[in-house]
């Protein structure tokens, strides 16, 4: 075999082995527009449970990335295959739409990336701009999404989503409720430049089903209220501040188990419930010790800020007003009774 055979088989060689490899790495590139999602560098796959926002920090990811909308402000990487001249990078206005190149302005706002990709491959057909046009859409940039989280909870502050999440899922993600935590939370936010207040119910007793379909959105705020208080002062064994966990239901009966009951030295027949009005004066209820603990009556229902007072003696009872009970309240040690 000559010198010039030699080499000519050589150059062949070399061109079959080098066509798979450029195919190869073709392949990523075509299969990526056919579905139309792809990710960059600035995204994470939906294993990793977090991506960089504004400024590189790390945003929660949702639990199903493939449901992850597009809204004002991203900003999209949109490849179209075999027209380099249609690509680049587009950023979502504040109406939710991109200008196109030849295409114009097209709405890919609140549509995952798959719905996005089929807009823009539509449009670009029906205008007759590609016959058949195959695009790649990644996320370079996130807007997201700002819920603050107060009251409460383990960690409150400000909150960054990428996309809506329920009720039950921001909680989780500051830690939860603490202790003293109430039966109820407060969602507010602003419709049509309106402030709406939405109570949902949701005790150390629930499973979280009354919040779990509850959506937050941006801007909006969780408030997460302290549990009412009654105190049980007096002749009792633990006097004191007591939380109403359960349902935020508590009656007289209640209370006075909660402080341990009375002692020896209590004048059970002039207990008595001191109510605060909203106005600064009070109320006094008496109580029948004797016929709630026989079962023959029900026994009062409490309020927050209830203060249940048992006296050591009639006179006492008598010397006693409920101003000064009120400020003995202001003192007194709040428990939190599991």
């Amino acid at each position: 075999m000559t010198s010039a055979t030699r080499i000519g088989f050589s150059l062949a060689t070399l061109m079959v082995f080098a066509v798979p490899v450029a195919s190869a790495q073709q392949g990523p590139a075509i299969g990526g527009s056919l579905y139309g999602i792809g990710q960059s560098a600035g995204a994470s796959s939906p294993g990793t449970g977090a991506a960089k926002g504004p400024g590189g920090t790390l945003t929660a990811v949702p639990e199903d990335f493939s449901k992850l909308k597009i809204a004002p402000g991203f900003l999209l990487n949109i490849q179209v295959y075999d027209e380099p001249e249609l690509s680049g990078e587009l950023r979502v206005d504040d109406a939710g739409n991109i200008a196109f190149p030849l295409a114009g302005s097209i709405h890919v706002g609140d549509n995952t990336l798959e719905e996005a990709r089929q807009l823009i491959e539509d449009k670009l057909a029906s205008e007759q701009i590609l016959i058949r046009p195959q695009i790649m859409i990644n996320v370079e940039q996130y807007a997201p999404f700002i819920v603050a989280v107060m009251g409460e909870v383990q960690a409150p502050g400000r909150v960054q989503l990428l996309a809506p999440h329920s009720l039950l899922d921001v909680l989780s993600q500051v830690g939860g409720e603490t202790p003293m935590a109430g039966s109820v939370v407060q969602v507010r936010h602003l419709i049509d430049g309106h402030l709406t207040i939405d109570a949902y119910p949701y005790g150390r007793n629930s499973d979280g089903s009354s919040i779990a379909k509850v959506m937050l959105h941006d801007g909006d705020t969780v408030i997460v209220p302290r549990a009412g208080i009654v105190y049980v002062l007096g002749a009792v064994t633990r006097p004191g501040g007591y939380l109403m966990l359960e349902d935020g239901k508590l009656d007289v009966a209640q209370a006075l188990s909660l402080a341990s009951g009375t002692t020896l030295q209590a004048a059970v027949k002039s207990i008595r419930v001191i109510r605060r009005n909203p106005d600064g004066t009070y109320v006094e209820y008496p109580v029948n010790y004797k016929k709630f603990s026989e079962g023959k009556q029900i026994p009062l229902h409490l309020e927050a800020q209830d203060i249940v007072y048992v006296p050591v003696s009639k006179i006492k009872t008598v010397l006693t007003t409920g101003a000064s009970l009120i400020d003995e309240a202001a003192i007194a040690t709040v428990y939190s009774v599991k």
